[in-house]
């Protein structure tokens, strides 16, 4: 017998290589077509040395590191000045470069008169860069939907044009007027008693002269949940007046991360919040202690103001969610083909392939979707484009959000006992996952929120609803779940809302069926309807893997990522 090498019993075979050095884009063909279908095509080449370098090992690595190595507060200087510092791993700030380079901060705001497809070029980007890893974005989101806020107030936005639409990422701590290169901005909203229930809100900011839109205010109270505080700026809610109570009308209001005498502003860090997931970015509670703020829009419209960031930062979470599906789908696939188990390999086997074929699907039908969102949020003057906008984007992020739960969750078990442990990416993608359901509104909020879109924008809905119908008549599954759809518009309003889940849920899914019909191979669109419209929908629609077996599963998953 001869001796064995130490620490080597064995030769390791049957495991999967990383999945590395591939082109994220080209290998997409789904977002290329969506790219060129929204006018976008201009952005293609950038797009296609991005998706390379983002699946080189070293940048991989990055997103390991920075949630490896979480950040950490430091409340005082080595002199005993408070000055809540926020200490972020190098890997973090590579991250956030790469973002800003890329311009997903701010490209479409970066030309007075931007590109045809701006949105779309920048949706597709973010989407990329998502797939890597999750927390770094989301202060570049806040950043992002603050810009059009911010664009309502031109002289506070003449001084902070330069820095917000840079695309250096700078991360020293000093004020703006110091030399920085950059900036970015964060928000905070909820407060202890109210979650998202912000008008229950009792911070209260009082005139230190003048008052009204434009003038100078301190703020005293607290967020609960206060995102990025290492950040130049937020936007923040607050009451006007002396009071406590809640009667005061709540306007929004700048407040930067130091005062106009350079001092740090007294926005004052509690404790970083110890998270599922998204743990390489700070979530943190404050306490405004007479914090300097400047409100922004008009007074007591503090809430429709933000309301205006909150609608990017939600098309934001939609992308994410779906950026998530499409890493875990791919690692999924990876895997299969790499793998053997039972004398075949993972992807020849029947039954992965029905499950893979089945993620493909759905992962799709996110893409398209979120693609075709981000078209009208730049277009969103015509009815339709607006309907779009107002009333498909919460469904959407009720819907695709929460898809992305089970969806990653399937996707680890694919990889097994491998896929749980915190060596490999499925155990942060399946963490990850949960954020976004919850963040800018949890789902019941972003269902009742469809139903008053709904009801406020009744000639956008009926746009909307006109266009579905001339594609879906077509379409006998699709044609049938419109038809549940307009009749479960027509309801009872107490009905409606007990039933805005479920509204939700066939809005979104038919606003999916129609787009794959509209864009995909007949044999992709026919497996989405009658699986999550049709026939076969009682027997599918819980658990993934259920499709029926006539459908060509190997070309479902040779188009969802080739081998």
């Amino acid at each position: 017998m001869n001796p064995s090498t130490y620490g080597q019993t064995h030769e390791i075979i049957n495991q999967a290589p990383p999945l590395e050095r591939y082109n994220a884009m080209t290998a997409d063909a789904v977002l290329v077509a969506a790219l060129d279908r929204e006018g976008a095509s201009w952005h293609l080449d950038a797009l296609i040395r991005d998706g390379l370098a983002l699946t080189q090992p070293e940048v991989l690595a990055l997103a390991d590191l920075a949630n490896r190595h979480t950040p950490e507060h430091h409340p005082f200087s080595a002199r005993g000045e408070r000055i809540d510092a926020i200490e972020f791993h190098p890997a973090w700030h590579a991250l956030l470069s790469m973002l800003r380079e890329q311009g997903l901060h701010a490209l479409p705001f970066e030309s007075v008169a931007p590109k045809p497809g701006a949105m779309a070029a920048r949706a597709a980007g973010y989407f990329l860069h998502a797939q890597l890893e999750s927390g770094s974005l989301c202060p570049l989101t806040m950043t992002f939907a603050s810009i059009p806020v911010l664009q309502q107030e031109p002289a506070l936005y003449a001084r902070l044009q330069a820095q917000l639409l840079s695309r250096k990422h700078d991360p020293r701590d000093i004020p703006l007027d110091a030399g920085k290169q950059s900036m970015m901005v964060g928000m905070g909203m909820t407060e202890k008693q109210g979650g998202s229930d912000v008008r229950s809100n009792r911070t209260r900011a009082v005139a230190l002269g003048a008052e009204g839109r434009g003038a100078e205010y301190r703020l005293i109270g607290h967020k609960w949940f206060f995102s990025a505080p290492q950040c130049d700026a937020h936007l923040v809610l607050a009451r006007t007046g002396e009071s406590a109570d809640e009667k005061g009308p709540i306007s929004c209001f700048y407040v930067p991360r130091f005062a106009p005498d350079g001092s740090k502003n007294a926005v004052q860090v509690q404790q970083l919040k110890d998270k599922l997931g998204n743990r390489s970015n700070v979530s943190s509670e404050v306490e405004f202690l007479d914090a300097y703020g400047v409100m922004i829009g008009e007074e007591g419209r503090g809430v429709p103001t933000i309301i205006e960031m909150a609608n990017f930062t939600r098309l934001d979470c939609v992308i994410g969610s779906a950026a998530l599906m499409r890493a875990a789908l791919i690692q999924a696939i990876h895997h299969a083909r790499h793998r053997s188990a039972f004398g075949a390999r993972l992807i020849d086997q029947p039954l992965m392939r029905n499950v893979l074929a089945d993620l493909a699907l759905e992962s799709e039908a996110a893409t398209v979707l979120f693609m075709r969102l981000a078209g009208a949020f730049e277009h969103s003057s015509a009815p339709e484009e607006r309907a779009w906008r107002r009333i498909v984007t919460p469904a959407a992020k009720f819907w695709v959000c929460k898809r992305a739960l089970e969806f990653t969750g399937e996707a680890m078990e694919v990889w097994g006992g491998n896929g749980y442990v915190e060596t490999g990416p499925m155990a942060r993608f399946y963490r990850e996952a949960p954020v976004n359901s919850i963040w800018e509104g949890s789902g019941n909020v972003m269902c009742l929120d469809v139903l008053r879109a709904i009801e406020r924008e009744p000639e956008a809905a009926r746009a909307l609803l006109d266009s579905w119908h001339a594609v879906a008549h077509r379409h006998p599954a699709l044609d049938e779940a419109l038809k549940t759809l307009l009749s479960m518009l027509q309801g009872e309003a107490s009905s409606r809302e007990a039933s805005a889940r479920r509204i939700a849920q066939q809005l979104v899914l038919t606003a999916q069926g129609v787009l794959l019909a509209q864009h995909a191979p007949a044999e992709i669109s026919a497996a989405f309807m009658e699986t999550r419209l049709g026939d076969a929908r009682s027997a599918t629609n819980r658990v993934y893997g259920t499709l029926p077996a006539r459908f060509d599963f190997a070309a479902i998953i040779e188009r969802a990522f080739a081998g």
